[in-house]
C-alpha cells in the first residue's frame, strides 16, 4: 500500500522551534569562540550555556511590542540568562543569525531532498531494466513516429534525475554559507575568527564577502534548482497522463481498492497523482521567479526579500519533498500494459518503417529526394485507406521492386532491427550507474 505522506523531518526544519534553536546555537558558539580568544570570562560562557533557553510563545508575545523578531528572541533569552546576557549578540546584526540560520535550514532541507532524489533514481532504474525491451511507439508532436521501448522512457527520466542530483548538490554547496560580520559585513566589531568558528561548527563556509546579508543569488540558485527538479517531475507526470488516456492506455496509475475517480461517473480511473504533480510544479516555478526578484536589493540591504522568503523557501522545500514522495510511489506502482503498446504500435499498419524503406532506397542509389517521394506516396495512400498496410504496399511497389528483391523488402519489417541499439543506450545510462 502507498504510504500516506508525512513531513516530520522536512516540516520540522521550518518550525519556530528549529529556527530558534539554531539562533541560540549561533549566539552560544559566538560567545564560546570569543571566550577562547580571551574576550569573555570562561565562567560567563559556562553560565550562558547552562542558563540560555527560550520560550517560543514568550518570543511571539514580546514581538507584539518590539515588532522585531530577533530583539524579541534576545530579550527572552536574557530573561533566562541574566547578567551574562550582555555578551550575547555582541557586535552582531540580526542578519548574522537570520541568514546563517536560513542557510543552515536550506542545507538541511536540501540534504533530505537528495535522499528522495536517490530513491527516485533507484525506482526509475528498476523500472527501466524491467521494461528494457517492452516495445512501444515513439511519438513526436503526439503523432506516431518510430518504435522505442518503455524502458527507454524510464532510462531517460533516470538520466535526468542524475543531472538533478548534481544540480541540487551544487545548489546546496552554494547556499551552505554563513556570515557573522556585522551591520554591513565589515567585521567592525567582531574578529573574523568568530565567523569562521561558528560556520565550521554548523558545517557551513564563511561568505567570502557580504553586506548585512548573504547575497540572494545563492538563494535564487537553490530555488531555481528546486523548480528545475519539479519541472522534471512534471515531465514524467505529463507523459504518464498521456499514456493513461483511454485511447492509448499503455500505462496507468495504480488505482487502489475503494478509490473513486468521479462523483458522477463510477467508471472513472483518473491520473490524479500525475495531475497533482503537474500542478504543484507551477508553484515552484513561481517561487523561483520570486527568488530571482530578491537578488537586487538597495545598497547593503533592505528587507523587501524577507517577507517573500518566509513563504517561498519553506513552501518550495516542503512542496518538492511531497512531489518526490508522490513520484516515487507513482513510478514504483505504475501499471504498464505491453499488449496495448503492441496494439497501438500497429494502428498505422507499418507506417513507422517509412524511414527505413527510404534509406534502403538511398543505399540503392536514389537521391534522398527521389526516395522520399516514392515512400511518401505509398505512406499517404496507406493513411487514406484503412484497408491497406504499409508492408504490403511496399512489397507491391513497382518502383521499389526494381531496386530491391522481395526478401530484401521483407527484411526491413523487423522489430529486432528497429531496436538493435537499445542495449548500447542502456550500457551508457542505467547499466553504467555505479552509485
Amino acid at each position: 500500500m502507498i504510504e500516506r505522506y508525512t513531513l516530520p523531518e522536512m516540516g520540522n526544519i521550518w518550525k519556530d522551534e528549529f529556527k530558534f534553536n539554531t539562533w541560540l546555537k549561533i549566539e552560544i558558539l559566538a560567545c564560546e569562540v570569543r571566550s577562547i580568544m580571551g574576550e569573555i570570562p570562561p565562567a560567563d560562557v559556562q553560565a550562558i550555556k547552562e542558563k540560555a533557553k527560550f520560550d517560543a510563545a514568550r518570543i511571539l508575545e514580546l514581538e507584539e511590542t518590539t515588532k522585531h523578531d530577533v530583539i524579541a528572541f534576545l530579550t527572552n533569552v536574557a530573561e533566562y540568562v541574566g547578567e551574562e546576557a550582555r555578551h550575547i549578540h555582541y557586535g552582531m546584526t540580526s542578519s548574522d543569525i537570520l541568514d546563517t540560520t536560513l542557510s543552515y535550514q536550506m542545507k538541511t532541507a536540501g540534504e533530505l531532498l537528495i535522499q528522495k532524489l536517490i530513491q527516485l533514481k533507484e525506482a526509475l532504474k528498476k523500472r527501466a531494466i524491467e521494461h528494457k525491451n517492452s516495445i512501444c511507439i515513439g511519438r513526436s508532436h503526439g503523432v506516431h513516429a518510430e518504435p522505442t521501448t518503455m524502458g527507454l522512457k524510464f532510462a531517460l527520466w533516470f538520466e535526468e534525475t542524475k543531472r538533478n542530483l548534481l544540480r541540487l548538490e551544487h545548489a546546496i554547496e552554494s547556499i551552505s554559507v554563513g556570515k557573522i560580520s556585522g551591520a554591513v559585513g565589515t567585521f567592525e566589531h567582531l574578529d573574523p575568527k568568530v565567523e569562521e568558528y561558528v560556520c565550521t561548527k554548523l558545517e557551513l563556509n564563511p561568505a567570502p564577502v557580504s553586506t548585512q546579508i548573504i547575497q540572494r543569488d545563492r538563494h535564487a540558485e537553490f530555488l531555481t534548482t528546486l523548480a528545475i527538479i519539479a519541472a522534471s517531475l512534471e515531465k514524467i507526470a505529463v507523459e504518464i497522463r498521456h499514456l493513461q488516456r483511454t485511447e492509448v492506455l499503455e500505462a496507468e496509475e495504480y488505482f487502489s481498492k475503494g478509490q473513486k475517480g468521479s462523483s458522477a461517473m463510477p467508471h472513472k480511473r483518473n491520473p490524479v497523482i500525475s495531475e497533482r504533480i503537474a500542478g504543484l510544479a507551477r508553484i515552484l516555478r513561481t517561487n523561483a521567479l520570486a527568488a530571482l526578484e530578491n537578488v537586487a536589493l538597495w545598497h547593503e540591504r533592505d528587507i523587501s526579500h524577507s517577507s517573500v522568503e518566509r513563504i517561498i523557501i519553506p513552501d518550495s522545500c516542503i512542496t518538492l519533498d511531497y512531489m518526490l514522495h508522490l513520484t516515487i510511489n507513482l513510478i514504483e506502482r505504475l501499471i504498464v500494459y505491453p499488449e496495448n503498446m503492441i496494439k497501438n504500435l500497429n494502428i498505422t499498419r507499418g507506417l513507422f518503417y517509412s524511414q527505413t524503406v527510404m534509406l534502403k532506397l538511398v543505399n540503392k542509389g536514389l537521391s534522398r529526394e527521389e526516395a522520399y517521394m516514392i515512400v511518401q506516396a505509398i505512406a499517404m495512400d496507406v493513411w487514406a485507406n484503412p484497408n491497406k498496410n504499409f508492408t504490403d504496399e511496399t512489397l507491391n511497389s513497382k518502383e521499389i521492386n526494381k531496386l530491391m528483391s522481395k526478401d530484401e523488402i521483407k527484411d526491413i519489417f523487423n522489430y529486432d532491427k528497429v531496436l538493435q541499439n537499445v542495449d548500447f543506450i542502456f550500457s551508457r545510462t542505467v547499466e553504467a550507474d555505479t552509485q
